[in-house]
């Protein structure tokens, strides 16, 4: 360095000196609770505070051995494979801060500990943070390298475990640190697996993995690898380290149970032109594995089943011998590799791009898309046994949200090839439903009665598919303001399934047609509006996403399935939540350009609630879509409900789906009704019409 260089970062460092003693600390989510108990804990000597106080003994001992002291640690909320929804084992962040939620990262220095997650969360964080902790949104204003920046001297270290951290997050915590004057430097071995020590849970014994058979996948699995080495051989690359669990799941034809909501196994894979190997616990393999993966030959169609770690091994080996190598990158809601995994080789090599297994996957072959119908068919027959049960009893019995979880869990997990829930089950009422990210829980549990609304957000994971689904109900009487801001919801949806578009049409460029009924009444809700969907798999699959202001260069395509959602949420009163599953089909027809005119078609089969549906607010055209969708629904779940036997529940979807009348144009419709517009005479007229007719009727003759 310069000794002009030397002066100037002296200087400078000296000004940030200055600076960082003067400047006001970031302020996060404003947390009543702890205006009244800063420096007290929810309970005496909280083991949670312990931990925090252990957190920084390991940051000064346990670093040191890789370099000096780390003055910052940052722990984000997933595993190894960058999972949201991890094994208990893999609760670090649970365990440090007691957080149960997921989506979030914490930073901890010798005078401070705060949490970045989404809004919807807050809540729940508040409630289950000590007052050591502050809160920040992730998208706030505040970023972790500015609190760090507040809470740290300069030059200093702050640490992270690679294994945790996405490659590409990891290279803009690095940017940004570094705009600050500190140093993101990777600890490899985890700080929190070394508090938690011996109390760390072991993971299950009886977690083997299961052979997702033909019938069911489509395809075989050796069919898979050899349209992946196609694609892989096209980029130019050697082999492709692959570290999503959905991805291995469905390029292996296998199952498994080690994390919740997602049917996959804790695993690598590396496909190159000539060798599959397949990282993971030895315990899990059964015979049946071993012959479905053909580990007893030795030709490109057979896979070689190594112990779980031997992965970076391998890797450091085999990239002696690539010359390029395909590594994940980020993908809508895939977080594509670690930074352990990129760097564990030489950069040169290393080609980042989105997993091809991604578009593989995404696109359902012909037994996945009958699956998915199949799947859903056996979900709205859950559904309406659920919810005709619970009607049956509901004035004889108290309900309360956990309860009516726990109803509608029951009958889902009940039916023929059920496998488990997609998603964690929230049922929100009245306040709670005017919450858009409610995440229901024995602790803000409440009584349900029938003098607001409830919402039932749930999905199941069947052998034939996953299944994704929100419905709102009323026991009682809707007001007026229910019934509008339902329709209106419910419009939107209807819009989208007679929908015919070019495939070159982004799915962002969606958003807005669903949107729209919403946005008439100068309102909108928070969450995107659609997401892909996978089958038995993830509930949220790449490539889709339906979100207006994200550009996305991504299509759909013919067999794609994604989910559509509205809602309307008038804070402290109510809210309405709706959300199908949707399945892009072929249409047979060119548009000019040369592209396939595609279209969707509702795949879910779940009744609406007719108390909450003004037709007066509806055209003829939304009247025939949504008489179109009961009476699907009445020949498919009815034929599914008297294969149960439960005809309690058939009649109860029968009288769900009645139909609607739509003989008169909207215009007249509207204006009969006293919706029109203007100084017209259309409605006196029309009133004098129809007396007319009344009274033709009477003066004619009856038949015999």
């Amino acid at each position: 360095m310069t000794t002009a260089k030397w002066i100037w970062r002296l200087a400078l460092s000296i000004l940030l000196v200055v600076g960082f003693v003067a400047a006001e600390k970031p302020k996060g989510y404003h947390r009543e609770i702890c205006q009244y108990r800063k420096g007290k804990h929810i309970q005496p000597m909280s083991a949670y505070h312990n931990r925090l106080l252990a957190m920084r003994q390991q940051m000064k001992i346990r670093a040191t051995l890789q370099g000096p002291e780390i003055h910052g640690y940052i722990l984000p909320s997933t595993d190894e494979h960058l999972n949201q929804e991890v094994a208990v084992r893999d609760q670090r962040l649970r365990y440090l801060s007691g957080y149960s939620g997921v989506r979030a990262f914490a930073a901890v220095t010798s005078n401070g500990a705060a949490i970045w997650l989404e809004h919807r969360y807050a809540q729940q964080a508040d409630g289950e943070l000590e007052c050591d902790w502050e809160i920040y949104l992730t998208s706030g204003n505040v970023t972790v390298a500015d609190w760090l920046g507040s809470h740290v001297h300069i030059d200093k270290r702050v640490g992270a475990d690679p294994h945790l951290v996405p490659h590409s997050l990891w290279m803009q915590w690095e940017r940004e640190l570094d705009d600050k004057f500190l140093k993101l430097v990777k600890i490899n071995t985890n700080l929190v697996d070394h508090i938690w020590g011996h109390e760390r849970p072991e993971a299950p014994k009886n977690q083997v993995i299961q052979v997702h058979s033909k019938q069911f996948a489509g395809e075989y699995w050796q069919d898979k690898v050899k349209e992946l080495r196609r694609r892989l051989a096209q980029l130019g690359c050697d082999a492709m380290v692959v570290t999503s669990l959905t991805e291995i799941a469905y390029l292996l034809n296998i199952r498994g149970t080690d994390i919740p909501y997602t049917p996959v196994v804790k695993s690598y894979a590396i496909v190159s032109q000539d060798d599959i190997f397949f990282y993971v616990d030895h315990t899990k393999i059964s015979l049946g594995i071993d012959l479905h993966l053909r580990t007893d030959c030795f030709n490109e169609d057979c896979v070689k089943i190594k112990e779980y770690n031997q992965i970076w091994s391998d890797i450091r080996t085999y990239a002696q011998i690539w010359k390029r190598v395909l590594v994940s990158a980020p993908c809508v809601q895939d977080l594509g590799a670690s930074e352990a995994i990129y760097s564990s080789m030489p950069g040169k090599i290393v080609v980042f791009e989105i997993s091809p297994i991604i578009f593989m996957r995404a696109q359902k072959n012909s037994d996945e898309q009958a699956g998915m119908r199949k799947a859903h068919i056996r979900d709205g027959a859950a559904i309406c046994e659920a919810m005709s049960n619970m009607e049956t009893r509901f004035h004889t019995e108290q309900w309360t949200e956990e309860k009516i979880r726990y109803e509608v869990e029951l009958w889902r997990l009940s039916q023929k090839h059920a496998k488990g829930l997609s998603l964690r089950t929230v049922v929100a009422y009245g306040e709670h439903s005017a919450l858009p990210y409610y995440i229901s829980s024995n602790v803000t549990n409440i009584e349900v009665s029938d003098q607001s609304l409830l919402v039932i957000e749930s999905g199941g994971q069947y052998l034939e598919g996953t299944t994704d689904v929100s419905r709102t109900f009323i026991f009682g009487e809707p007001t007026h303001e229910m019934k509008k801001a339902y329709t209106n919801v419910l419009a939107g949806i209807l819009h989208l399934t007679q929908l015919k578009f070019p495939a070159d049409l982004k799915p962002s460029e969606v958003d807005a047609l669903v949107r729209s009924m919403v946005w008439k009444e100068m309102t909108d809700y928070p969450q995107a509006t659609g997401h892909g969907i996978g089958s038995f798999g993830s509930v949220e699959e790449p490539p889709i996403s339906v979100a207006y202001g994200k550009n996305s260069n991504f299509h759909f395509k013919q067999g794609y399935f994604f989910s559509s959602e509205s809602g309307y949420y008038k804070r402290d009163d109510f809210g309405v939540r709706l959300k199908n599953v949707l399945e892009v089909v072929d249409t047979g027809h060119t548009h000019p350009s040369g592209a396939h005119f595609l279209a969707f078609q509702d795949v879910t089969m779940v009744p609406y609630e007719p108390k909450l549906i003004d037709s007066t607010l509806l055209s003829a055209a939304e009247k025939r879509l949504l008489n179109e969708y009961n009476a699907k629904i009445r020949n498919d779940i009815g034929d599914e409900l008297k294969r149960l036997g439960n005809m309690r529940a058939f009649y109860w979807m029968m009288n769900q789906t009645r139909h609607i009348r739509e003989y008169l144009p909207e215009d007249e419709y509207r204006s009969a009704t006293g919706g029109g517009s203007g100084g017209s005479t259309t409605g006196p007229l029309l009133l004098l019409g129809l007396s007319m007719i009344a009274l033709s009727a009477m003066l004619l003759p009856t038949r015999s």
